[in-house]
């Protein structure tokens, strides 16, 4: 199975730019367990999108679009993280553009730590509903609750679309770098502010659960009001104009057999951000 259902012309490695990479983990999770199962799911829907995007009037999957094998069989969050940097890192080296689906967001830290390391002036940029900032969570440092606990020991990071964390994580965020949910839809400028926070170069970690769960259901943790499908569309698309968007990941999917859509959903916002990043 490969993203967007391409042969093999447009999705074997050595031609193609872009490679996506299956992460099938979800052993921190916790409260909807499911996650391993959400890069089958979302590329199961890949499978059924047309390839030509309006929007852009272009079909990047001629840019050659690779899916790896998924990593699957994996249990421990510290092994987990060491498998993603190797993986990434190798992608990086071979001059491709990554793009990390899970799994649950302690994927992303083998990312991070990846992309801190092959490029300097790098800022992370998180979209989610939770602020991921605790240092330690059921025992762990690599549980998906210390995500971006983990980021800021590699990179500054910027946090859009904040509804929800501890009181402790609220002492420990740089407030002047998040931009939460109830800001964001009272400021139409705030992806200008996001953009004036963050360097040259961007990874870009997206947890699902960012979007509002009246059209995305499908996560380990819906939080209500949530962002709209082009609010978050139109601030990637703003992104890629302004900063060299070096990486990015989708992460959280916890698909549901009886609604196929929010499945959709993810693999459609994958193939439009490409269409848009790899037409500048």
């Amino acid at each position: 199975m490969n993203f967007g259902g391409l042969p093999d012309e447009y999705s074997n490695y050595n031609s193609s730019e872009i490679v996506i990479i299956p992460v099938a983990y979800d052993g921190t999770s916790t409260w909807i367990k499911g996650a391993d199962k959400g890069p089958f799911a979302l590329l199961q829907a890949s499978e059924n999108m047309e390839l030509y995007d309006i929007e852009t009037n272009s079909e990047v999957y001629y840019k050659g679009i690779h899916t790896l094998s998924p990593v699957t069989n994996i249990k421990s969050p510290d092994e987990i993280v060491d498998v993603v940097e190797k993986k990434i890192t190798c992608i990086f080296a071979d001059g491709k553009f990554p793009v990390l689906i899970g799994g649950e967001h302690s994927v992303s830290i083998g990312a991070f730590k990846s992309a801190g390391k092959a490029f300097k002036d790098l800022s992370i940029l998180q979209f989610d509903a939770h602020a991921d900032l605790r240092d330690e969570y059921e025992g762990s440092k690599f549980n998906h609750a210390c995500v971006m606990a983990r980021a800021m020991e590699i990179a500054p990071i910027v946090q859009a679309g904040i509804r929800s964390m501890s009181v402790e994580e609220k002492g420990l965020m740089n407030k002047k770098n998040v931009f939460f949910a109830h800001r964001i839809s009272e400021k139409r400028s705030w992806i200008h502010q996001v953009s004036e926070k963050l360097n040259e170069n961007v990874y870009i970690t997206l947890d699902l659960d960012v979007f509002d769960p009246s059209i995305m259901p499908s996560t380990g943790t819906p939080e209500p009001n949530g962002m709209s499908y082009r609010e978050v569309l139109n601030a990637l698309k703003y992104l890629i104009d302004h900063h060299n968007i070096v990486g990015i990941d989708i992460v959280e999917l916890c698909p549901d057999k009886s609604n196929k859509a929010p499945d959709f959903l993810a693999a459609k916002l994958i193939y439009q951000f490409l269409s848009h990043k790899f037409l500048r």
